[in-house]
């Protein structure tokens, strides 16, 4: 009674936290939720008692209509469920019984409702195959019922993190590693599943001490043999619990053969660890560095053709810009080189021979070329390369055999997306602004060559750190935009999700607080643990996306020689009237100033956002000295495609005692704006926050959603055999238009 007092204590703390009643001491915020969470881990038998605690409470909160609180305490309830030891059918069947009403409400509680019963009817047919199934794949423990695998990839940028928070973090992500053999591993899954299906009846010590003896073979056999009964019980439609449970206790007495069944004293429940996730900490200083890791992942260089050739070369990796007839796909366009003859005689009388690695010298000597340019060939652009990574499973074949006349083709297997990236973003709005652009690059690429799309499933989270001491970069940036400012994005999402806001917008000022704290026992043991450990949790339980639109911007310069730059941003667009250069300009735009005050004179032309969602084109003309477009709404119910732009407008007014100017703040609202300076003064344009994206010598900017490069490239080919066509016809119809940055939270959007 005791014990269950101080857990439902500790869970009605946690629900005043989502009303906004912080604890008293504010070390505590977003820490509340872990401490739970460590200590059902310090003693496992105590899960069913949380687990029936969250389900009551669950229950009251449907009943109360307190429905803030019903995903908190959801996701609190599966990650429990997932690494307890054992959970009867009778409390599985209230929390499925659960789910399965949130399916009458709207959006997310519906569909997360909805993934939760599909997972729990799974777990209640074959009890410990979530556990399973996520460490198989975090770890990417080699298993054919189970074929998928997933890694955490953390970027940070280290001009705008300090060297002791990144050292921190590569510190902690390292140390989680340490102790995560396969073989550990691969003993946590058999142990977890025999102690979930059999219960109390499970002798944990001996099935340790049995495993521990055996030699590596032997427990990956019996890693299989549980995996294939797990996975063969989940999948069954007409499975039973009790026929899990009997065929588990035969793979569980051949394992204890050694040992005499049930000789030993049964220990009771003890927990099985759940192991920290596969996890790569990266210092984002190349732009193409999150397409080169995510080749890396799928194809890791050790297992394509001449590894050491290749990964001299990572280094000199280049994008090459090209395609002629879709502008918003210029990227390189790259040829399959086909084998066929095309005459009948020369195809290969016997069935062709299995595809065998390819050396650097067949490849050149395949692929000469007289007379041309000789260009040293970049690793992870070459074709081989790229061909090579599609014979792992799931994949086309790299070569197929060729068709004899009069025999149909064989269907081609469906690509399965067996890896799983997950991208955590760590610092404020500007790393965000980063990865608009890298998501952008990335979506080009795969528009003109598909490669990572069918096999990988791309997921984002975002992590806000703000510094306490920042560097150089930082110090110029921070001088014109305070905290708050620089992290509008966690701000709408902390108001979108409040658990969201709980355990992820804490860590803004707790991970800088923690990574200089200084060295002592008491320290690491919440560093090591404490960060990881939310990160974890992050990943596993924020499946809900928010998306974003990024917005497309066309830079115009005064020089009339100088092409025009084409960048995108996320969360802003700044523009300031610029400092003139030569003497005739300043005297020139001192007379302006004394005639018709500050700034510049600007045309804008926009199309302003109505209810009816109709395009109404307004123009004007004003005097200003400087715009700020906002892409994130200060408001989670306002449309998320929506630029909100503020004009610095300056006005003259005349008096009797002369005349004087006064700046108006001028609002808009819009999704596309023109924007050009008349009398031909140039202004400065800086994207996203980041000084390093500044645009100088502007005379004129184009901003507009910036569309799917996918959509872009299909409606011209379109458009090539409909001239006249202006409406989307065909595929294009059933295509997403614009591009969107998907940040994944614990709940997405709740209205």
């Amino acid at each position: 009674a005791e014990v269950e007092s101080d857990i439902l204590r500790r869970v009605r703390t946690l629900l005043r936290e989502l009303d906004g009643h912080h604890p008293a001491c504010q070390c505590d915020r977003g820490m509340l939720r872990w401490t739970l969470h460590k200590k059902i881990d310090q003693n496992p038998s105590n899960s069913s008692i949380l687990v029936r605690i969250l389900v009551k409470e669950l229950e009251r909160a449907e009943r109360g209509d307190f429905r803030h609180y019903i995903i908190p305490l959801l996701h609190t309830l599966m990650y429990t469920l997932i690494k307890a030891p054992c959970i009867s059918d009778e409390l599985c069947s209230r929390v499925y019984d659960f789910c399965k009403k949130l399916l009458t409400l709207p959006k997310p509680f519906c569909t997360i409702g909805l993934d939760y019963a599909v997972r729990l009817k799974m777990e209640r047919t074959a009890p410990g195959m979530l556990y399973q199934r996520m460490v198989i794949s975090e770890q990417s423990l080699k298993s054919d019922p189970y074929p998928y695998q997933e890694k955490i990839f953390i970027f940070a940028d280290p001009e705008l993190l300090s060297k002791a928070i990144c050292n921190a973090l590569v510190t902690d992500t390292e140390a989680a590693q340490v102790s995560q053999s396969p073989r550990a591993c691969m003993c946590y899954v058999i142990i977890h599943a025999m102690q979930a299906a059999l219960g109390e009846g499970c002798d944990v010590s001996g099935l340790k001490r049995s495993l521990q003896d055996m030699p590596m073979s032997d427990v990956e056999h019996w890693f299989r043999q549980v995996v294939a009964a797990v996975e063969c019980a989940g999948n069954e439609a007409s499975a039973d619990r009790g026929q899990h449970a009997a065929r588990l206790e035969k793979i569980y007495c051949a394992v204890l053969s050694s040992l005499q069944a049930g000789d030993a004293p049964l220990g009771g429940m003890q927990g099985t660890p759940l192991p920290n996730p596969s996890i790569s900490f990266h210092l984002w200083t190349e732009d193409d560095q999150l397409w080169k890791e995510l080749v890396l992942f799928i194809r890791p260089l050790s297992q394509s053709c001449e590894p050491d050739c290749l990964s001299q070369d990572l280094d000199n990796f280049e994008i090459q810009d090209i395609i002629s007839d879709c502008e918003c796909c210029e990227q390189t366009r790259f040829s399959v080189l086909s084998t066929d003859s095309g005459i009948e005689r020369d195809l290969p009388a016997a069935a062709e021979e299995p595809f065998a690695p390819c050396s650097t010298e067949t490849e050149q000597s395949r692929l000469q070329r007289k007379g041309g340019i000789k260009k040293k060939p970049s690793p992870l652009e070459s074709m081989a390369f790229l061909q090579a990574g599609c014979n792992g499973p799931g994949a086309k074949p790299p070569a197929k055999p060729q068709r004899r006349p009069g025999i149909p083709p064989e269907p081609a297997a469906p690509l399965q997306r067996l890896h799983t990236a997950r991208i955590v973003l760590l610092g404020d709005d500007r790393i965000l602004g980063r990865l608009a652009q890298a998501y952008h690059s990335l979506r080009k690429r795969e528009t003109r060559r598909v490669f990572l799309t069918p096999r990988l499933n791309l997921q984002f989270y975002y992590i806000p750190v703000v510094t306490g001491q920042p560097n150089t970069l930082a110090v110029a940036d921070h001088a014109a935009t305070g905290h708050e400012e620089l992290c509008e994005v966690a701000g709408y999402l902390g108001r979108a999700d409040p658990w969201y806001e709980s355990n992820i917008n804490t860590l803004c000022h707790m991970i800088p607080k923690l990574a200089t704290m200084p060295s002592s026992p008491s320290k690491h043991l919440v560093t090591d643990l404490f960060i990881t450990d939310v990160i974890a949790y992050y990943v596993r339980m924020g499946i809900q996306p928010v998306c974003f639109q990024v917005y497309a911007v066309k830079i115009f310069f005064n020089d009339p020689v100088q092409e025009p730059a084409e960048d995108v941003f996320l969360t802003e667009l700044r523009t300031q009237v610029q400092e003139s250069i030569s003497h005739r300009e300043l005297s020139m735009t001192k007379k302006k100033t004394t005639l018709d005050g500050p700034g510049i004179d600007l045309t804008v032309t926009y199309r302003k956002v109505v209810m009816s969602d109709r395009a109404k084109e307004l123009a004007m003309s004003l005097r200003s000295t400087g715009l700020v477009m906002k892409a994130i709404p200060a408001d989670e119910a306002e449309d998320l495609v929506c630029l909100n732009v503020n004009i610095a407008e300056i006005v003259r007014i005349n008096n009797l005692s002369g005349r004087s100017f006064s700046a108006v703040a001028n609002r808009l609202k819009t999704r596309n704006i023109k924007i050009r300076s008349t009398e031909q003064r140039p202004f400065t344009v800086c994207l996203d926050k980041d000084s390093r994206r500044a645009y100088r010598n502007v005379i004129s900017v184009e901003v507009s959603p910036c569309l799917e490069p996918s959509y872009c490239l299909q409606k011209t080919r379109t458009m090539k055999f409909s001239l006249h066509e202006t409406e989307d016809v065909g595929l294009v119809k059933y295509m997403p238009k614009s591009l969107l940055l998907p940040i994944n939270t614990f709940a997405g959007i709740i209205q």
